[in-house]
């Protein structure tokens, strides 16, 4: 008999460990990007905005694949669609309704994430970091006074983070000739969109979002999140592949959270710890993804304790059931809308 990995060939693909690709400069992006606003903000005794600058710094993660003006392009236009997903998630947060308005609103940014994200090539692809930067957001209670803040936090931590990746690109382009040729302006096209792909994203957020919130999770967008993890691949066999993943970095990730959660760390440290594992979910992402949620997942975690502190206990498991809940859902949804011509 074979070794199980060959036999079964979403495990085998859950398994496999991609090469490193240079991940050493998108972590160390990511890293800076995240350090100095969140260093700033504890400065001024600001913590509880971290989550606007945090959800800004994500502009870095973006555009790993690409130098020079196209990578530029692609960091602005999510510089921009961030900071309007946070700024909305601040007006959402207002209302008193906001459990159950997030979930419409998040499927709307869903779809308009998944179309421009095909139509602009995103790498990392998909709408994900928009819905998790909206409907966090919302989830915390705001007033009106909060929005503009909001918006220009997280604008001010992208446009850092524009800064950061675009000085990284010059350097490789004055040491490297041979990055003359890869560093133009990508044009957009209209042929990467897909009505399918699009409607499968929102509808696993409205299903996931609106499941969780219905049963009283109290952090219904992890489910949001989940469902949109496997439906980034357009095939079903590397959605399952995706959302096993998915389900055990997350599970071993709960572990290295509660003993991170369990320290009760001062506002520097825990600054200092969330940019730490913010590098090493870069350093490991394009590598395994399961690998690098274990990472992940206390990040997510502590990013919102920093912002609006919860009980532990209620953190661990609201972030396990709806994960699982929103993998279940996003599979689901690949299945019944699978091409059968390949099938």
């Amino acid at each position: 008999m074979g070794r199980v990995s060959d036999r079964f060939p979403v495990t085998r693909a859950a398994l496999k460990v991609g090469p490193h690709n240079g991940a050493h400069r998108v972590a160390l992006r990511a890293g800076c990007s995240v350090l100095v606003p969140l260093l700033l903000l504890w400065w001024f005794d600001r913590v509880d905005w971290s989550i606007y600058a945090a959800f800004g710094a994500f502009t870095s993660l973006y555009g790993r694949t690409r130098v020079g003006l196209s990578r530029t392009q692609m960091q602005a236009s999510l510089g921009v669609l961030l900071t309007a997903a946070v700024g909305l998630g601040a007006w959402v947060g207002t209302s008193d309704q906001r459990a159950w308005l997030a979930v419409p609103v998040a499927g709307l940014v869903a779809g308009i994430g998944s179309w421009i994200s095909d139509v602009e090539d995103w790498h990392p692809p998909g709408p994900l970091f928009l819905i998790f930067g909206f409907a966090a957001v919302a989830s915390i209670p705001a007033t009106p006074s909060d929005i503009p803040a909001a918006i220009l936090v997280a604008a001010s931590s992208a446009a850092f983070a524009l800064l950061i990746g675009s000085t990284g690109a010059l350097w490789r382009h004055v040491r490297s000739v041979e990055s003359i040729g890869n560093s133009g302006w990508r044009p957009r096209t209209w042929a990467g969109t897909a009505r399918r792909h699009v409607a499968r994203n929102v509808a696993g957020v409205l299903l996931a979002g609106g499941l969780a919130t219905a049963v009283g999770i109290g952090h219904p967008y992890w489910a949001m999140v989940s469902a949109v993890v496997p439906l980034a691949a357009r095939d079903l066999l590397p959605q399952m592949v995706r959302g096993l993943q998915r389900v055990i970095g997350t599970a071993l990730g709960l572990v290295l959270a509660a003993l991170l959660l369990h320290l009760d760390l001062p506002g520097l440290a825990l600054i200092l710890l969330v940019v730490t594992l913010q590098v090493g979910a870069e350093l490991l992402v394009g590598r395994n993804y399961a690998i690098a949620l274990v990472v992940i997942t206390p990040l997510a975690l502590l990013m919102v304790h920093l912002a609006a502190p919860t009980p532990t206990r209620t953190l661990l498991v609201d972030r396990g059931v709806e994960t699982l809940i929103g993998v279940l859902i996003g599979i689901l949804i690949g299945y019944l809308t699978r091409d059968r011509k390949q099938t």
